[in-house]
């Protein structure tokens, strides 16, 4: 029975030699915690500054327009020492029928374009799918009306809702406003340039295209002369169309201006705000 209750008054003290040894590690490891979390917030002022200004110039490098539209020829320029040799590409009339095969062909080849679409193409489910499959190629998203209106030939007011309600379905889609625009035919008005700019938009026309001539509606016909024309030349403003001859010929047209020597502007290296 002492024996019993010697053993039991044993276990006990070394009970309670154990949860007092346990206690002052924890309570280490508890100052050594912070310790740490306080050496991590002696930064110098100088130091976190110095770290805001390089990321802030990493963003600012990111980001930096490497070209510029000469609305003389809708050409692209470039800026400093960007490439010259390069060209934009732009599909209009999108998504038809061919949108998002286009996207996907051009994501495929590492080239990023520019989408004008028209509303009555995203008006329902399936086309509101269709834009935004093109733009998780990573294509951006321009503005070429509501209804492929003729500006010239309408009231001014209607010129700016054929603008205007536009961009609002396309932000309402995809949660962003475009930033490109470009009118039906090429026919702006005085009144189009002033909505595209108070939408803080960029209105461009293009350099050349022919996919909408009949002799070129042929795939291989189309993709030589998109290559060989005499209007290919360095900052090309290039216009196709969301058709089924154009995506059949997209691949040779993209392959052939590489082998051309001709680089691509991804739309983001663009300045969009001219003087």
């Amino acid at each position: 029975m002492r024996f019993t209750y010697a053993k039991g008054v044993l276990c006990l003290g070394i009970s309670a030699s154990l949860l007092v040894a346990c206690q002052e590690t924890e309570q280490e490891v508890d100052l050594d915690e912070i310790e740490e979390e306080e050496n991590e917030d002696d930064q110098s002022p100088s130091e976190a500054d110095e770290e805001a200004e390089a990321t802030e110039e990493e963003i600012e490098e990111e980001t930096k327009p490497e070209y510029i539209l000469n609305e003389g020829n809708w050409a692209l320029e470039p800026i400093d020492d960007a490439e010259e040799e390069a060209v934009l590409i732009t599909i209009d009339d999108a998504p038809d029928e061919h949108g998002p095969e286009m996207a996907e062909t051009l994501d495929d080849l590492g080239v990023t374009a520019i989408f004008f679409v028209n509303h009555h193409f995203i008006d329902d489910e399936e086309g509101e799918e269709e834009l935004l499959e093109i733009k998780e190629h990573g294509h951006e998203i321009g503005n070429h009306t509501m209804t492929h209106a003729n500006l010239a030939e309408i009231p001014e007011e209607d010129v700016e809702e054929e603008i205007v309600e536009l961009s609002d379905e396309i932000e309402r889609i995809t949660d962003e406003r475009p930033d490109f625009f470009r009118a039906p035919h090429g026919m702006n008005t005085d009144r189009s340039w002033e909505v595209v700019e108070e939408e803080d938009m960029l209105g461009m026309n293009w350099t050349y295209g022919f996919d909408w001539e009949e002799e070129y509606t042929d795939p291989d016909a189309l993709a030589d002369i998109m290559v060989e024309t005499e209007y290919l030349q360095n900052g090309a403003n290039i216009l196709m169309h969301d058709r089924e001859w154009t995506n059949e010929a997209l691949e040779d047209i993209i392959i052939g201006l590489e082998d051309e020597g001709y680089d691509f502007i991804d739309p983001e290296q663009i300045e969009l705000e001219q003087e």
